[in-house]
């Protein structure tokens, strides 16, 4: 089975959840927790449940649990795009806080928005322990840029665009639109960091939470795939934490040339002298990897 898994677009939020087989606890597996991307959702056949069933039939005995908001895979699809993320993230953290499977610790896996929603877990909600984050097509310092969306979503991609251009940072979308609440604008960064529900929030832009950085650095390992011919994120950099200079919309940056990591305000400074930043790179457009791949690159942190 080596056909191309496309795992749908961006990032959404999570709640109930699709779990796999009960694993022996005795059988030496680390639970995977997967968040799904915008316009997907917990249990598509053709993404999720794809990667579910693959990872399942890789790791025998291992506990998977997909992440779905809402009642059913439609409300779990529309969260993805209306939901406040800050409580999106509080749902998860209590989901997860009381599932007996996860006591242990677990690793997680976010897909495109899913990812950056997952460190958000992982920052704020330090139990269960986060083991190891794999971020596949994460934005972690935002986009500024909505190239295309699922052609099955495009009525939601359209209402997106006209909210984003018409004032990502007005209080109204900020609570009512996720993709607004990782919308990073380089041309107003004052406006960013300050009226930004999330992602200034999490990415330390305003105050530094010691306790926040506290929790990132008791990852194992931060696993961050960029997709070489992403069409979807805008900027790509923003998968490996680089992104635009601020004030112009031109010149990137690298995660080791910002303030962020001059100033160490996550903690990702000393995380990556310490071997725990791995960054890996996939030829292809956004989510597009074949099993050989995910297989080579990916399977061995959840092992």
């Amino acid at each position: 089975m080596t056909a191309t898994l496309l795992c749908l677009l961006l990032a959404a939020p999570v709640l109930l959840v699709t779990s796999g087989p009960v694993r022996d606890p005795n059988n030496g597996t680390v639970p995977l927790v997967l968040w799904h991307g915008m316009g997907d959702s917990c249990c598509n056949p053709l993404s999720m449940g794809a990667i579910k069933k693959m990872i399942e039939g890789e790791i025998s005995g291992i506990y998977v649990l997909s992440l779905m908001i809402g009642k059913n895979v439609v409300q779990d699809t529309e969260n993805g795009f209306f939901l406040d993320v800050n409580e999106q993230v509080s749902m998860v953290c209590n989901h997860l806080a009381q599932d007996p499977k996860l006591k242990g610790g677990y690793n997680a896996m976010g897909f495109s928005q899913g990812a950056q929603f997952l460190r958000a877990v992982a920052q704020r909600c330090p139990s269960p322990p986060m083991k190891t984050l794999i971020s596949v097509g994460g934005q972690h310092q935002g986009v500024y840029g909505l190239p295309r969306c699922p052609g099955e979503s495009s009525h939601f991609c359209d209402l997106i665009r006209k909210a984003l251009n018409s004032g990502a940072y007005t209080a109204l979308v900020q609570k009512h639109l996720v993709q607004a609440q990782y919308w990073h604008d380089p041309l107003n960064d004052d406006l960013y960091k300050k009226y930004s529900l999330f992602l200034a929030d999490v990415n330390q832009e305003r105050v530094v939470n010691e306790t926040y950085k506290k929790n990132l650095q008791l990852l194992e390992k931060f696993v961050m795939v960029k997709f070489l011919q992403d069409t979807v994120v805008d900027p790509v950099d923003t998968e490996w934490f680089g992104f635009l200079k601020t004030g112009q919309a031109k010149e990137m940056e690298t995660l080791q040339e910002s303030v962020l990591y001059k100033e160490d305000r996550l903690g990702l400074a000393a995380m990556d002298k310490a071997g725990k930043l791995v960054f890996l790179a996939s030829e292809g457009d956004h989510l597009q990897f074949t099993q050989k791949w995910f297989n080579a690159n990916l399977l061995p942190y959840l092992r």
